[in-house]
């Protein structure tokens, strides 16, 4: 018989399983050893009842990781039935096809027993610093050259490490200390998960989670389908145009409603190529889902109720829905990207509740060779550009969207690694104008001291295709990566750096909303004394010589701090 839940039992139940999964992330990022996971919170976690549905998430995380996880538990348990799990187990794959869309990204499944009997499971999924092959890049042409594929085993086998894999594992990547600590810190971290929610079950007499997670998502689910109800009827398209490598490449999506459910398909879109930027479907649907849901219904809690009315398609073979062995290393250029393809085919279906075009994702630059000591290293970092601005507000500055990284400190990363950075700071003029500003890219000058070259891969892009602006708003800047001497240096690929080269990356800024002679004077007088805008932009962009109503000194009258001291 089904248990049903008073609305204050279920706020307090529902309350502690995001308290509980929160807990599982920050254990995780405690006793992570690589600064990705440690700092940037490259991470996801997640509670998923039984039957491998997910109920609660933990805050930090991408949707890439997080939603590929609620998709893929069904492999895991396809793998292994409950009959072939035992206390003490933890299950591993890095499945690109199926979970996350790239070997780096490892998940780590940790069942929970109470009382003899499977009651739920914690899932992790963690960007690994390095898995073997070339590295982390876009340059292969096949999955099988970038790196270790770890088929759905047991890492731990009834608490014990599964020392056949580890060796496996330890053989392959460059850095076996990281890559190892890591997965042992997903897999204390899924222990004391575990731990918590055994002791909520004894807590509150519950046999397992599964009444709980019914209400649950059986909720989300019912609020999902209330905001798809929502949108309007018809069908609304787009083509994006993006960088791509060789040659630009084609992305078409069409967004439709039926009754309550909601389609987002991308026929149209080019073909696969051999490069690692093409997109397993899971990572599609990741990104997809999320735009979707970003526009909606953002208060409706991200888990497996959420997921069931949205149905996401891509023809198979194409960028967005690759087979093997597609190279798939640096998917999360064009999964980053789907947003910013799909939110104009929303906004002509809801002009008023899309905001300006982002920067769209992550740069990752990956760094590797040998210390000035001859010690070999490999170390990645994450930054980002501005978001577009939105229907009432200015974009943010150098924020992650969609994939919503956290920025590594300077210092950290130059404890951590070779690195020595010259600069970073806001790009200025870097975000569009308009009513609302764009938010603004950075600029980063960096060298790396080392013994002899390094190889620098690049994972760049928004160097052709300009984050667009929005309802009359200007477009962003586009980005730039150049050398010593100003020699480009490949946005999607590697290139070789000399010791002490200094290397200059330019992010791209979010696009503006609205047309520019609507911003308020005092706005771009605080533009301007922030450094933000130049007076030369000023006065390209806005007109500048309109009456200031604001009752302080025109704006063509103030100079810019920045700029003056």
């Amino acid at each position: 018989m089904r248990r049903e839940f008073l609305p204050y039992e279920l706020e307090i139940l529902w309350n502690r399983l995001l308290a509980i999964a929160e807990e599982q992330a920050q254990v995780l990022m405690r006793t992570a050893f690589s600064t990705i996971v440690r700092e940037a919170g490259d991470l996801s976690a997640a509670i998923f009842d039984r039957r491998g549905r997910m109920v609660a998430q933990a805050r930090t995380g991408t949707p890439g990781h997080i939603n590929t996880m609620a998709l893929g538990m069904r492999h895991f348990l396809e793998a292994f039935p409950p009959e072939d799990l035992h206390p003490g187990d933890a299950l591993l794959s890095n499945d690109p096809y199926r979970l996350a869309g790239q070997l780096n990204d490892m998940s780590v499944v940790t069942p929970v027993f109470h009382r003899s009997r499977l009651v739920g499971f914690f899932a992790s999924c963690c960007h690994m610093v390095d898995v073997g092959g070339i590295g982390l890049t876009a340059d292969g042409r096949e999955v099988f050259e970038e790196g270790l594929q770890v088929p759905f085993c047991k890492l731990r086998i009834a608490g014990q490490v599964n020392k056949d894999v580890a060796g496996f594992i330890a053989a392959n990547v460059r850095t076996p200390r990281e890559v190892l600590g890591d997965l042992q810190a997903q897999v204390a971290a899924g222990e004391v998960g575990g731990d918590r929610l055994v002791g909520l079950l004894r807590e509150f007499d519950l046999a397992d989670i599964e009444d709980l997670s019914d209400e649950i998502i059986g909720r989300s689910e019912r609020a999902m389908r209330n905001a798809v109800r929502g949108f309007p009827e018809g069908r609304f398209s787009h083509v994006a145009i993006n960088d791509g490598m060789d040659r630009p490449l084609r992305i078409e999506v069409a967004v439709w409603r039926e009754k309550d459910e909601l389609f987002v398909d991308f026929s149209g879109t080019d073909p696969a190529v051999e490069r690692g930027i093409n997109v397993p479907l899971a990572y599609t649907t990741a990104y997809s889902t999320y735009a979707v849901k970003c526009v909606l219904a953002p208060e409706v809690p991200n888990n497996h109720g959420s997921f069931i009315p949205v149905h996401v398609s891509a023809p198979q073979g194409s960028l967005l829905n690759p087979v093997s062995p597609a190279p798939t290393a640096a998917r999360h250029i064009l999964g980053h990207y789907l947003p910013s393809a799909i939110f104009p085919a929303i906004a002509t279906a809801l002009p008023d509740r899309v905001p300006a075009d982002s920067a769209a994702g992550l740069w990752v630059t990956q760094v590797g060779g040998r210390k000035l000591d001859g010690e070999p290293f490999s170390f990645a970092f994450f930054s980002v550009g501005g978001m577009g601005a939105r229907p009432s507000k200015d974009g943010l500055s150098t924020t992650s969207f969609p994939s919503g990284i956290q920025s590594v400190s300077t210092e950290i990363m130059e404890a951590a690694s070779p690195l020595l950075f010259h600069k970073r700071e806001y790009r200025p003029d870097s975000g569009g104008p308009g009513r609302y500003r764009g938010g603004l890219g950075q600029t980063i000058i960096f060298e790396v001291r080392s013994r002899g070259p390094v190889m620098l891969s690049a994972m760049y892009d928004r160097m052709r295709d300009v984050p667009r602006g929005a309802m009359g708003g200007g477009n962003g800047s586009a980005g730039a990566a150049v050398g010593a001497d100003g020699r480009a240096l490949v946005a999607k690929g590697r290139s070789v750096i000399q010791p002490g080269e200094l290397v200059r990356i330019d992010l791209p800024g979010g696009g503006g909303y609205g047309p520019p002679g609507e911003r308020s004077a005092k706005a771009i007088q605080r533009d301007l004394e922030a450094g933000l805008i130049s007076r030369e932009a000023m006065a390209r962009d806005y007109a500048a010589d309109r009456p200031d109503t604001s009752g302080g000194p025109s704006v063509l009258s103030v100079k810019s701090k920045a700029m003056t001291t």
